[in-house]
């Protein structure tokens, strides 16, 4: 297994370098049951195998809908994966005719959901979905099938051979996953991906993230239905890293805690919910205590990596992060060393203090179409620029077009929008994806997002302008 190539590879390969006994860390009830990498591996196994006896085919395609992230999933993912078929995640917030649209679209022949919300939304299109066969559930649900059932089935490994048969036939150029992007206009687009596209943004992006391979614990709860969090877990694999998955975004600060973890990736605006927490609770301070709170945020609020500030402020920084961003850092879980952040820009304050506390955002720039990490900042050996996206991914190829367009080429991009040839040729030309995202490579590298093509117009000396700069 010194090479990965397909999705399916990355827990055999977890196997091989780590084998975790905490692989997959789910909660439930008040217990963390944890999921060791063999038992992971033989799951998967066992629900390929499961599914070939319910007749899936190579090119099938099962739909899955989640609403938090749970160990199950990633078994099922690697257990469809195994067989040829496609898993074709869906957002579990979308209304019941865009899930309609998308079970319709992708032909979808069996359907897994979570919880008995989303098994009564499945119930009330079903009969317009002509190719669904059968739904299945994660929770036990009275009236829908069980996944549980699909393993058992499995258990006899009487056909373990053909599942490996299958394997051995799955290339890396092989679709592997259909995920819809909610278009601000019109029906979701149904984006495909190879398993060469995101097995090799998890490979390139490897080089940015400074874990401690098979000693490294992450807390997971950004919907892994989106590529971002789905490339994420993947990663997570390939570094033996512990996955706990929050049981929802409500409970993150409380599993936090519990759980300790040193990386989570998060979003623009959870990072703000957080950072006006800690502000509202400083402001409850009183006296001496408040003062100091308030003197070690501007402290913050001032960061430059790599004590560009010169002496005078990193003294002042290591007071402030004795007497106050400790603390801050304690209510996060006391380990957390790392933050990705991505699908929207953060504001550079924010990105100033939690560096400032020793909590740093390294944010990334990405698309569903380029599976997804286009570039990302890295700490080390200067990587880390405030306010902007980082450096381009080693392997990815990026060039800013006449009108400041993104253009991005390299083998992390979609195959196309499935049974849709006329809007995936209107943003792939020559190669070159075509982001809709205006930017700048500034003199050290670095790639900065500065607006969206479509708020742009071109004046009549054939300018093109961004209202908004």
């Amino acid at each position: 297994m010194s090479q990965i190539t397909r999705l399916f590879d990355f827990p055999y390969y977890q196997l091989e370098k780590y084998s975790l006994p905490d692989a997959l860390v789910t909660k439930y009830g008040n217990e963390w049951v944890k999921t060791s990498t063999q038992e992971y591996v033989e799951k998967a196994n066992a629900f390929s195998r499961g599914l070939l006896k319910m007749g899936i085919k190579s090119g099938d395609r099962i739909a899955v809908i989640s609403s938090n992230n749970r160990t199950e999933w990633n078994i099922t993912d690697i257990g469809i994966l195994q067989t040829g078929a496609q898993n074709v995640p869906v957002y579990p917030t979308i209304t019941e005719e865009d899930t309609e649209y998308i079970l319709n679209h992708c032909k979808a022949v069996y359907c897994i959901v979570s919880d008995a919300d989303l098994y009564q939304k499945i119930a009330a299109i079903r009969q317009n979905v002509p190719t669904l066969k059968e739904v299945y559930s994660f929770n036990e649900i009275a009236g829908c099938k069980n996944w549980n059932e699909i393993l058992e089935l499995g258990k006899d490994t009487g056909n373990q051979s053909e599942v490996e048969e299958i394997k051995k036939g799955i290339k890396e150029d092989d679709l592997a996953t259909i995920i819809y992007t909610s278009g601000t206009t019109g029906r979701p687009k149904g984006v495909m991906l190879s398993h060469k596209n995101i097995v090799s943004d998890v490979l390139m992006s490897a080089e940015r993230v400074p874990f401690e391979p098979g000693k490294t614990v992450s807390l997971s709860f950004l919907p892994v239905c989106h590529i971002y969090e789905r490339m994420i877990l993947y990663l997570y694999q390939y570094y033996g890293v512990s996955t706990y998955f929050a049981e929802s975004i409500e409970k993150v600060s409380d599993n936090l805690k519990e759980v300790q973890p040193f990386v989570i990736t998060a979003v623009p605006r959870l990072l703000e919910k957080v950072y006006d927490k800690i502000i509202a609770k400083g402001s409850d301070l009183t006296g001496i205590k408040k003062k100091l709170f308030f003197w070690a945020v501007d402290i913050g609020l001032a960061y430059e990596p790599y004590g560009a500030n010169g002496p005078l402020y990193s003294a002042k920084l290591w007071l402030a992060r004795k007497l106050i961003f400790s603390k801050w850092k304690a209510g996060l879980g006391g380990n957390l060393g790392l933050m990705v952040s991505g699908s929207a820009a953060i504001q550079p304050r924010l990105a100033r203090v939690f560096a400032a506390a020793e909590i740093p955002v390294m944010e990334g720039y990405g698309l569903t179409e380029t599976s997804p990490v286009i570039a990302v900042n890295d700490e080390r050996n200067f990587g880390f620029k405030i306010g902007t996206v980082g450096k381009v991914l080693n392997g990815v190829e990026v060039k800013i077009a006449e009108d400041g367009e993104i253009l991005c080429k390299g083998p992390n991009v979609m195959m196309g929008y499935l049974d849709d040839e006329e809007k995936t040729n209107e943003v792939l030309k020559d190669g070159y994806f075509h982001t809709g995202d205006i930017g700048v490579i500034d003199k050290d590298g670095f790639l900065k997002i500065t607006d969206r093509k479509k708020e742009m117009f071109k004046t009549s000396g054939g300018k093109y302008i961004a209202p908004q700069l």
